[in-house]
């Protein structure tokens, strides 16, 4: 115990011990500062000195731009990047997505795989008859005043609606004979018009290109999308005047008659016209004789 005490008394005496710190001129040993130290205050003001220097260096990494330069932060900037990344991403695969569906409907338009709906007809026009004659159709008296206030209006229209569909007439593409007509049983919705190679083609109606590439079977291929869900097909062209997105009026060029593609047997257009999905006899509606 007596030990253990003196040992404890050299050390209190050892931290309590005075030291004076000198600051002399190295020429004339003149005293210039000093500083009465003990052990102990030594300890504590170095603890004191290494905590606000610790506590200074944290606030300066974690509220100053320096710490993008510390391992494992990032800069605010980068977040707001990658998150506007991150919409715009999001913003393209759905757009893929809805053109990739979209090209596929092309792509069946292209391989004629196409099913057609089978509808029973006469039940539609029994039903049909039933609802006609379980409604009143005698007019009313606010009716028949409606309808000669409107014949009025349209008597003294001199404008028509140029989008209206009886104004909408289809243009020949190409002027020639047709080797193979439309035949739905053998799956060709098309006509082969018979031209001279690099006959000038042209568009049937106004309408937006949608597809202008180069096809294996049936070479260079151009469709337009035209108003009231109508598509025309254009193949086995030689070359093609508009691209993918260009806007198209009636009679316009839009390609050059040839004989691309392997399905083919001679200079020809092979000519569709597909309405809402479902292809339509293009001589119902076109005169390629003329």
């Amino acid at each position: 115990m007596k030990e253990d005490k003196k040992k404890q008394k050299k050390i209190k005496k050892k931290l309590l011990d005075k030291y004076r710190l000198l600051i002399l001129n190295e020429h004339t040993f003149e005293e210039r500062l000093s500083f009465k130290l003990t052990r102990l205050n030594v300890f504590v003001l170095s603890s004191l000195v290494a905590i606000f220097l610790i506590s200074f260096t944290y606030l300066l990494i974690a509220y100053t731009p320096l710490r993008e330069y510390i391992p494992g932060y990032s800069s605010t900037a980068l977040k707001k990047q990658a998150t506007e990344l991150n919409y715009k991403t999001d913003s393209l695969q759905r757009v893929l997505a809805m053109n990739e569906m979209y090209f596929n409907s092309i792509k069946q338009a292209l391989k004629g795989d196409v099913s057609a709906a089978n509808i029973n007809k006469d039940s539609i026009i029994q039903a049909v008859k039933l609802e006609a004659s379980a409604v009143d159709l005698s007019p009313s008296a606010e009716d028949s005043l409606l309808r000669e206030k409107v014949d009025k209006e349209d008597k003294y229209n001199l404008f028509e609606s140029a989008t209206s569909t009886t104004n909408f007439v289809l243009f020949p593409p190409v002027n020639g004979s047709i080797s193979e007509p439309y035949n739905a049983k053998e799956k060709h919705y098309a006509v082969d018009i018979v031209v001279a190679k690099d006959t000038p083609v042209k568009a049937t109606a106004d309408g937006i290109v949608v597809f202008s590439e180069w096809t294996a079977n049936t070479g260079y291929v151009i469709i337009i999308e035209h108003s009231y869900g109508l598509i025309s097909i254009y193949k086995h062209n030689a070359s093609l005047t508009k691209a993918q997105g260009d806007l198209v009026k009636a009679g316009e060029v839009i390609a050059t008659a040839g004989n691309t593609g392997e399905l083919t047997t001679g200079p020809h257009l092979h000519f569709e016209l597909w309405n809402d999905g479902y292809p339509i006899n293009p001589t119902n509606f076109i005169d390629f004789n003329k």
